[in-house]
């Protein structure tokens, strides 16, 4: 915790933390962020209990894979399969989803999915870098289904001005959820649904904001301790005196599905 330590030693904890997979449980007591309400993953769980082939797109770590698997059990597909395009990642991945029977391939995120046309009756991926509606079509066999958090638009935006400054109005508006919807429709998908939240997010110290932007590397690209220095320790300093730093994430659960024949 923050009491009674310095900026500098604070800052090093933060950069030091691992930052590979998607697991945030080193955050605890150090910041927070509302979840949204339609529990994602638990859903997702529902859907892959009754899936024959899955995919979970950019798959991190694999840890949400995992919950989602475990919550399905004992149902399970009888072909799953992951991409991750970060190798890091890929290790990581493959490790966790192995045991569960998940073939993780590695596979850039902006590059074709490395499989065969109408693979998946199930399609997944929790916050990926975009969506690429087209592969995401041509994977799904008809009467497929997509189902997806995205992270939406301006989402931490009081976060990243902090440090780069008022962003430009097409940055700001950048993952809006009615644009990916209209991708989703010319790509010959129908948009069964669509829900959208704002959560509100504290950061409690600057460790934590360190390695928020170390891990989360698409925030403030190019983030360095060396190269922020003075707006980490101003915002230090404004957490000192008036309590944590608040700020939004935003998030779209999508439901899709590929029209059958």
């Amino acid at each position: 915790m923050a009491e009674n330590r310095s900026f500098d030693e604070l800052v090093a904890e933060g950069a030091a933390v691992p930052t590979e997979g998607w697991d945030f449980s080193w955050f605890e007591g150090r910041a927070s962020e509302e979840r949204p309400s339609w529990g994602y993953a638990v859903s997702a769980g529902e859907r892959v209990a009754g899936a024959e082939a899955m995919l979970d797109i950019q798959t991190g770590g694999g840890e949400v894979l995992d919950f989602v698997l475990a919550t399905a059990a004992p149902a399970r597909p009888v072909l799953a399969a992951a991409t991750e395009g970060w190798p890091p990642n890929v290790a990581k991945a493959t490790a966790l989803l192995r045991p569960r029977g998940v073939v993780v391939v590695a596979a850039p995120d902006d590059a074709p999915l490395p499989f065969a046309d109408e693979t998946f009756g199930l399609v997944l991926s929790r916050h990926p870098v975009r969506p690429y509606w087209d592969e995401i079509a041509r994977v799904l066999r008809p009467g497929g289904t997509y189902f997806a958090q995205h992270v939406g638009p301006a989402s931490v935006v009081e976060l990243v001005e902090f440090f780069l400054g008022p962003l430009p109005e097409d940055v700001r508006s950048g993952r809006d959820p009615e644009r990916e919807r209209a991708g989703a429709e010319a790509a010959g998908l129908e948009v069964a649904g669509l829900r959208a939240e704002r959560l509100r997010m504290e950061f409690h110290d600057i460790a934590a904001v360190v390695h928020f932007l170390c891990k989360v590397v698409w925030m403030v690209p190019g983030f360095t301790v060396e190269a922020y220095e003075p707006r980490l320790r101003a915002l230090h300093e404004r957490i000192e005196k008036e309590g944590p730093f608040v700020a939004h994430s935003t998030r779209h659960l999508f439901d899709i599905r590929k029209p059958p024949r």
